[in-house]
């Protein structure tokens, strides 16, 4: 007997991808936006609002603009698209590493992904033994830096997949692009 509502497998792969990466940032920017608002608790001195405008504005530009906005979110949203495009039972099954680039990549791209990611859990680790108000000043900075992302990521998600032409490297192996 034919199933015929099945969903196929390089559309789950797309949405599993790009839900599992939607959903990390978004739990990062939860968890992180408790310890933010709670250095506000805190007395804050001169420094200490310099401090947060210096980071807020540093993690807008340096995390949101150029980390996201200008090299993760397209790419994501263009593995999410290679992925619906050219579906693999393995690739969909692992979609949100698919399309965080920690496999069936360019070479550069898998270093440059595993790369990142030691460096961010390097952070993380340095960041969770400062005490307050310095933590949740830095973690406000992260927090800006990942909405910024999570929202470029739904834009650049959406462009993938309503236009015709979204012109950005998926950076899979070459013999497959």
């Amino acid at each position: 007997m034919e199933r015929n509502i099945e969903i196929p497998m390089g559309i789950f792969g797309a949405i599993w991808g790009l839900t599992g990466v939607l959903l990390l940032l978004g739990s990062a920017v939860y968890r992180l936006s408790h310890v933010a608002i709670d250095s506000f608790s805190y007395a804050f001195s001169w420094y200490h609002w310099v401090s947060l405008f210096l980071v807020l504005l540093f993690m807008s530009f340096a995390e949101g603009y150029r980390g996201f906005q200008k090299a993760f979110s397209p790419r994501v949203a263009a593995r999410a698209l290679y992925l619906k495009n050219h579906p693999r039972a393995l690739h969909a099954l692992l979609a949100p590493f698919f399309c965080m680039g920690f496999f069936y990549a360019s070479r550069r791209r898998k270093i440059t992904s595993f790369s990142v990611t030691s460096a961010i859990i390097v952070l993380i680790v340095m960041v969770r033994l400062l005490h307050q108000p310095w933590r949740g000043i830095i973690d406000a900075g992260v927090v800006v830096g990942l909405l910024w992302g999570f929202i470029s990521l739904v834009i650049f998600s959406v462009q993938a997949f309503t236009t015709e032409e979204f012109n950005y490297s998926p950076e899979v192996p070459a013999e497959d692009q």
